[in-house]
């Protein structure tokens, strides 16, 4: 009997890995959402200094590996039983080790939070090739949608691969048949781009970026066309509202910029895996 048969044969064994893995992923992501922008910046830079031939900065090596965590406050370096997901934010009471400064809530919470969305894909789908595919889209939306909150950016080193990858497990049938697939990568950029140019032709204004294009299409591109709209009656209506309740609690202006690819990655992750419940349920409850 070999790993796999276990799993299969023990479904809470794999909502438990699931969940355990995904503790692992989520403390990752937390140094991706952190560092990747900064490796973007820097980039850039090399690259306008290089197109102006300017003399490039130096910088030490920065990215996903080096230098090693440290505590922002007293540069101590991050050991590795302070380093376990979860477990090392609770022993050390949410305060670093050196200089007893308050480690920000966000990284537990991402930890938990990724945890609990890799057992629901498990859940929902069950042991199997779909509910690996959706974990690994799982995760980027989640990447995606911290970078996208901070900094106004979907980096296209993240969305383009995912939505290649959508593309190529569709080829075999994984969640949609392929046409869908490729009809909904299609239609998920016109879509915006479309209402980006509408936009902009009538108010002189950008209303999104392009990433929004992309990660649309990424959705598609996965789910298929058919989640396209009820992922954007989702993000609209959950987009509103928050802009609305930021402009009372007077934490956002009138007409400042919010971005849009979080409520995006929500809605099109709740459409991949219970859209055709939603939809269902509400034409069930137009007919009565």
């Amino acid at each position: 009997m070999n790993a796999w048969t276990v799993i299969v044969d023990h479904p809470p064994f794999f909502l438990a890995l699931a969940a355990l893995l995904g503790l692992l992923v989520g403390s990752f992501l937390n140094v991706l959402a952190y560092r990747l922008p900064i490796m973007l910046e820097r980039q850039w830079q090399r690259e306008a200094q290089a197109l102006l031939g300017l003399a490039q900065d130096e910088h030490t090596r920065f990215d996903l590996c080096l230098p090693a965590s440290r505590c922002p406050h007293c540069q101590q370096p991050i050991r590795a039983w302070e380093n376990i997901p979860l477990l090392s934010y609770l022993a050390l009471r949410g305060r670093c080790s050196g200089c007893k400064a308050r480690i920000s809530p966000r990284y537990p919470l991402v930890e938990l939070a990724c945890a609990l969305l890799s057992w629901l894909v498990a859940w929902h789908f069950g042991p199997g090739i779909e509910a690996l595919a959706v974990m690994l889209l799982t995760w980027g939306l989640l990447a995606l949608s911290l970078i996208d909150a901070e900094h106004q950016l979907l980096p296209d080193v993240l969305v383009l691969p995912l939505l290649w990858l959508g593309l190529i497990v569709n080829a075999f049938g994984l969640l949609v048949p392929l046409s869908d697939a490729l009809w909904g990568a299609v239609a998920g950029y016109l879509s915006l781009w479309s209402v980006y140019w509408a936009f902009k032709l009538v108010t002189g204004k950008e209303g999104m970026g392009f990433g929004d294009f992309k990660l649309l299409a990424m959705l598609g591109a996965w789910g298929g066309w058919q989640i396209l709209p009820l992922t954007l009656m989702l993000a609209s209506l959950v987009g509103a509202l928050v802009g609305l309740a930021l402009v009372r609690l007077k934490r956002a202006q009138m007409g400042a910029a919010l971005s849009f690819g979080p409520y995006l990655a929500i809605a099109g992750w709740i459409a991949l895996l219970w859209g055709d419940e939603i939809v269902a349920s509400y034409l069930q409850l137009l007919g009565t």
